[in-house]
């Protein structure tokens, strides 16, 4: 990722409509799973970021601690600041970590990156989770949506669901759960990427506090449906829950 992106992360990352409504569907969707997970082993965000996830989980989720790992060293330390937490400096494609050691593993727009080995990362994600443990993705949606804004973050690939459930099933994970979001926007997304130049402003900024208001809104109502058990048909990213079976 560029640097001024993650500075622009870092600045409004805790504000950003989208950044909120992200992080607290994960923060629903890892509990209920790590309900039912095997393990006392820590939470990894794995390509934390600049923190924003990390801090908004807190010291441990369901009794497990929290930890990052983050590819730019810059940028660790920016979540190491921002979260209180431990952050390691490393690749998810080949991740400094024992085997079988984590309880959960959680991945937020990471294996879009251009220098993600999503296969590899899987792997490792599968090596590094005990029997039992949660892995959580988020991944952009539809190649046919790659944008400016992709371009500026390095994202080199989009996932369909049934892409992303057959990329993590193969690595060895059973899916738990598989749903579009950001569904009810989806229509304004396609809108701005059709009409927006390649020297489009980024994504990542503040928004008037009335559209914010507004765009928070529809995603705690998705958020409500996604926790009530039901799958959103499309949407501008995809939420996958999936288990590490023995």
């Amino acid at each position: 990722m560029e640097r001024a992106e993650y500075e622009l992360m870092h600045a409004v990352e805790d504000r950003m409509w989208w950044y909120r409504g992200l992080r607290r569907l994960v923060v629903d969707q890892l509990t209920r799973a790590l309900s039912i997970a095997q393990g006392p082993g820590p939470v990894l965000d794995a390509g934390c970021g600049t923190g924003g996830m990390l801090n908004v989980m807190g010291p441990d989720v369901a009794g497990r601690p929290t930890v990052g790992l983050e590819y730019d060293p810059v940028a660790a330390g920016m979540a190491a600041s921002k979260a209180g937490r431990p952050v390691v400096s490393g690749s998810v494609n080949e991740m400094p970590l024992r085997d079988g050691v984590l309880a959960a593993y959680v991945s937020l727009d990471v294996l879009c990156h251009a220098n993600v080995n999503p296969a590899r990362a899987l792997k490792e994600a599968h090596r590094c989770l005990g029997p039992g443990a949660i892995a959580l993705f988020n991944l952009p949606a539809y190649s046919w949506m790659l944008s400016a804004h992709d371009r500026r973050v390095h994202n080199a690939r989009r996932f369909t669901r049934g892409e992303a459930r057959a990329l993590v099933a193969a690595a060895g994970f059973r899916v738990l759960r598989a749903s579009y979001w950001n569904t009810i926007l989806f229509p304004l997304m396609l809108l701005h990427r059709l009409v927006e130049r390649g020297d489009a402003e980024s994504d990542v900024r503040d928004y008037p506090r009335w559209l914010d208001t507004i765009f928070s809104t529809a995603l705690a109502f998705e958020r409500a449906v996604i926790g009530a058990g039901l799958s959103l048909p499309f949407g501008g990213s995809l939420m996958i829950v999936a288990v590490r079976d023995a």
